[in-house]
Parts: structure tokens; sequence; C-alpha cells
């Protein structure tokens, strides 16, 4: 995706020479042509169009809930000769004037919502009325949902013994992180993302080692690394404090919160360098501790081994279970995006 500076510039493939397919022109209006030709009985198609295959059955999670006698979603890709994979760019390119009432995009918010037209993309996104976003970053963030963590784990080791709190963690850990976070969208707002990257916040807000029985200290770790990187920022741009207070509110008035700072940030570095090695050192331990009680209470050797290897093939990859993971159905960022789904469809009727 390229929705903003820090996205992988897109290099669009040289063009083919093909003679025009139908579905090349395929629009609103076509699909609402298509769905008048069907018998009265019959659903109503509305076509959700996704950046990657990824992304496919999360919004199918978000969309199913509003599927009825009369309607139907088929959340879909565009033709593979118009998108690269992931590509918000192009996606928004490829739909152009298409998407209506019975058409419609559903993409990351990366920073773009945040970004509150500051970009073109921001101001695209936010101005149409069938361009759905997530709010938080990207899928990624509602899979790291902290209150959905342990259920993670217990899929993963079939273990339910809660050892970590999660929601605890990744508050403080928000909490933290959350004034430079505001650096970062100051940054990105005013052009200034040279000096404060995506990245760069996402290497300051690394947790590093830690042990779970002891996560204040790697957390006092952090706070050393971000208020370290608040002073540098502080340094280079001093005559911005104002400005950057002023984007601090303007956050907390869109719902931003300290606490929930983490489902806002790039997503894919929240899970590759925060909570899947922090899940791994929980699910872990639970393993071992499973796998303990086996050997304690087994009646003899061979019981012993055959429960042991019975559990060993059970126990499931953290990441494949964290991708799996659908906890957030319930969670106030997923729920607002839900009544944007509701509020679309309620003024469709009208």
């Amino acid at each position: 995706m390229s929705g903003h500076p820090e996205r992988e510039t897109y290099a669009a493939p040289r063009e083919e020479h093909h003679m025009p397919r139908l579905t090349d022109n395929i629009n609103s209006q076509y699909i609402e042509a298509a769905n008048r030709l069907r018998p009265k009985s019959a659903r109503r198609k509305i076509v959700a169009y996704v950046e990657s295959y990824d992304d496919i059955f999360f919004w199918r999670t978000v969309l199913s809930p509003f599927e009825n006698e009369s309607r139907y979603f088929e959340v879909m890709l565009p033709s593979h000769k118009k998108l690269s994979r992931g590509k918000k760019q192009v996606l928004m390119n490829w739909l152009g004037e298409r998407v209506g009432t019975n058409m419609i995009a559903c993409v990351d918010a990366d920073y773009d919502w945040l970004m509150q037209g500051a970009t073109p993309m921001s101001k695209r996104i936010l101005s149409s009325a069938y361009i759905f976003h997530t709010y938080a970053y990207a899928i990624e963030n509602f899979q790291c949902l902290a209150e959905s963590l342990h259920d993670v784990c217990v899929m993963a080791t079939l273990n339910d013994h809660a050892v970590f709190d999660f929601p605890r963690f990744l508050s403080a850990y928000s909490e933290i992180c959350f004034p430079l976070f505001v650096w970062s969208i100051w940054a990105y707002r005013t052009g200034n993302h040279t000096h404060f990257s995506i990245t760069a916040l996402s290497r300051a807000c690394e947790v590093g080692q830690m042990k779970i029985a002891n996560p204040d200290a790697a957390l006092d770790h952090l706070r050393h690394k971000a208020e370290r990187e608040v002073r540098r920022l502080c340094h280079l741009f001093p005559q911005k404090k104002e400005e950057v207070d002023a984007v601090r509110k303007d956050l907390l008035g869109m719902g931003v919160t300290p606490q929930t700072t983490y489902l806002y940030m790039q997503g894919h570095a929240l899970m590759d360098n925060v909570v899947v090695p922090l899940l791994g050192k929980v699910c872990t331990h639970l393993r071992r501790e499973r796998e303990e009680e086996i050997r304690r209470t087994a009646c003899h050797y061979t019981q012993m081994q055959n429960e042991l290897a019975s559990y060993q093939h059970s126990v499931q990859d953290i990441t494949n279970m964290l991708r799996r993971n659908m906890g957030y159905r319930q969670a106030p960022v997923f729920l607002r995006l839900q009544e944007d789904i509701r509020r679309f469809l309620n003024k469709d009727a009208k």
C-alpha cells in the first residue's frame, strides 16, 4: 500500500495490450443493473473490494452481520491486471469513480484517517461515502487486541492458566509510546516525516528483551528510550511545541487515547516486534507447565510418553493462531467501523 510516504513506492507494471473486457468497466451502476436482471426474490449483491487476499476474511467478519434476506456482500480483489497485491494507491486509482451503493472499497486506515485530510489519499478516503477504513492502523492491530491475547495463548497451548496480564502490559506500553506517536502524526501532517518516520517510531518502541515475570523492567527501559527520542525531537523542532500539543488534543478528540496507542501504530511492526515475541515467551511457559503436569500425574512411563506425544501434536503455531484471532469483534474500534457500514446501508435504504 502507498497511502502515505512511509509505504513502499508502487512501481506500476507495464501495460499489456489486450482486448478490453467487460469486467474492466465494472462499476456500481453495472452491479445495480445486474441485480435488476435477477428475480425479484433474489438478494441484492454489494461488491466489497479489498487490498489483498489477507484482507478478505477480516472484511467478511465486518460485513456478514449486515447480510439478510434482501442483500449480501461479496468480498473480492479487483482484476489482477489492475492491482498489485496490497497497494492502496492502486486500488483507489482502479476504483476511481466506480464506487457507489453497490460497490464499496474497504482498506486499512494506515495513517490516512489520522492525517485528517492533510494528504491527497487522506482526503480521498475521508470524503467518500463508499470507502471504508479500519480506524486502527491495519488488520494486524485488531488481531493484537490486548483483551484477546490470552485466548490466543489458549488456542496455541491448550493451557488456560492466565500467567500474564496482556491488557495491563499493552496499556502501559501505549502510554509510554503515546508522546512519540503524537510527534509521528505531527511529522506526517506537516511533511516532516523524513525526520521521524513510521519506521523510526516502530524502532523506538521496540520492547527488546523481557521476562514475563518482570515486564516492568522492560517497560522502564522502553520509557528511557522514548523519553530520549522525545528530547531529540524537541531539540530539533524547538518552535513546534504548540503545534504538537494541538495534534495531541486533536488525537484525543478523535478517540485515540494514551492507553490504546498500539492500535494506531504500524500493525506489522507491532505484531512482529512486540506481540509475537511476547506471546512466544508466554506460550513457552504454558507449554512447559502443561508438560510438567503430564509428567507429574502420569501413572507410568508409557502413559506419560503417550500423553506428551498427544499434547505436542495438538499445540499450534503462535503466529498462525494470532492471524486467526477474531477476538476483536466487540472492540470499540471494530464496532465503530461497523457503525459506518450500518449508516451507509440505512442511508441507502431511504
